[in-house]
């Protein structure tokens, strides 16, 4: 496959912005709003929910953040890397990290302008209610997050795990 000059500069780019330079308060909204959705969560089931949103919204900055989190969380490469055929890899995961993933799908992708309600009520037996809203939070939020490093082009490979 051959690709065109106009292609490939679209993909090779420096940020944009620096929005938590530029718009701090937003920023600290945003932590604000991740901090609440993390709540009672399961550690790793939040790393898996937010590669897989980032895998979707082809955010490669998400992506690399939470790929390193993960790891740093104890999370297998194999887990990481069959997450994109997460459905066809079902054996990897629990029932309630593929009830999630699959909420998260439905969230980010909106098919048809909607959740299908299987998809939801499958979440919903998976999760207490409380849990649910938070896991549904976690996935708005990992998709504002994924909106803001695609559109200001936030580039990935700096950023570092902590301990």
């Amino acid at each position: 496959m051959t690709t065109t000059n106009a292609t490939q500069s679209t993909h090779t780019h420096a940020p944009r912005m620096l929005l938590h330079e530029v718009a701090p308060d937003v920023q600290k909204a945003m932590i604000g709003l991740e901090i609440a959705a993390r709540k009672g969560l399961d550690q790793s089931l939040i790393e898996l929910v937010k590669i897989r949103a980032s895998q979707l919204n082809h955010c490669s900055f998400c992506l690399d953040m939470h790929t390193k989190d993960a790891r740093r969380l104890g999370e297998s490469e194999e887990r990481i890397y069959l997450l994109s055929a997460w459905e066809e890899a079902a054996g990897l995961y629990t029932e309630k990290e593929q009830a999630a993933l699959a909420l998260t799908e439905a969230i980010t992708v909106l098919t048809d302008g909607f959740v299908p309600d299987a998809v939801y009520e499958r979440a919903a037996r998976s999760f207490e209610e409380p849990e649910l809203a938070r896991l549904i939070s976690l996935i708005v939020t990992i998709n504002a997050w994924n909106r803001i490093g695609v559109t200001t082009r936030l580039f990935p490979g700096a950023y570092q795990a902590h301990a």
